[in-house]
């Protein structure tokens, strides 16, 4: 996915009200610009660190910039959730996730199971429906290793639950997460931080549903999935690392 033109490059002052960052332009002009992220952000929000905006000029928009990357553990950090979606379609087409790019149709947020929406429904006359479900990740505490979830998920669990029950129905599965940073070689699923997540996520494998993690190529000019890394199979008996 390339940016419709290339990102402005600031200094973040904080975020706040999970909406809003304050941010420092080169020259000095400060700005308040909108955070396309509602969740916690752990270890992306440090003061002082440098960050990436795009710039909208619809004149319906109360902020003209908006934030994109920042810049954590020598790397860098997409933080934008409306766009995994767009990346997992973009994999699936480039057939970096198993055979998915086979399936005849692709379809974005369809309705299913308990009253919620899935992600992406893949369907095949020859191969059926399968279901896939999304989550951002861009939390890492060891180096090398993505973790998700970075703050308690209850919908995330419920995710989970409903592709379980979508393969006891006779479908196929598939819990992508999409890890917004490039210096991560495998995914684990960061029990200390949501044990009920964790739960969830075991009864959904042992269920049937599959897992894949994507790890993208990050720039001021474009996030491009490049590829899978390893779910963590050992983490259903360890502990993540404590921070």
């Amino acid at each position: 996915m390339t940016f419709d033109r290339p990102l402005v490059p600031a200094t973040l002052v904080q975020r706040y009200k999970r909406f809003l960052f304050d941010a420092t332009l080169p020259d000095g002009t400060a700005l308040t610009g909108s955070c396309p992220n509602t969740g916690s952000m752990r270890g992306l929000t440090t003061p002082g660190s440098r960050i990436w905006m795009s710039e909208h000029d619809s004149p319906t928009r109360k902020y003209r910039q908006m934030l994109e990357i920042v810049e954590a553990d020598d790397t860098l950090v997409g933080i934008n959730t409306g766009l995994p979606n767009r990346l997992a379609e973009e994999a699936i087409r480039l057939g970096l996730i198993s055979d998915l790019h086979r399936y005849q149709s692709l379809s974005r947020e369809q309705k299913y199971g308990r009253n919620s929406r899935i992600d992406i429904l893949l369907s095949d006359p020859v191969r059926g429906s399968a279901y896939v479900e999304v989550k951002n990740v861009h939390f890492s505490r060891t180096r090398g290793v993505a973790e998700f979830p970075d703050s308690p998920t209850t919908r995330g669990a419920k995710h989970l639950e409903e592709l379980g029950d979508m393969v006891e129905a006779g479908h196929r599965a598939i819990m992508v997460y999409l890890v917004q940073r490039s210096d991560c070689d495998s995914l684990r699923i960061c029990r200390d931080y949501d044990p009920a997540y964790a739960a969830a996520f075991d009864r959904a494998m042992a269920r049937g549903v599959e897992a894949y993690a994507v790890k993208c190529l990050i720039s001021p000019t474009e996030i491009a999935p490049i590829g899978l890394i390893a779910v963590d199979d050992a983490n259903v008996a360890t502990l993540c690392t404590s921070a």
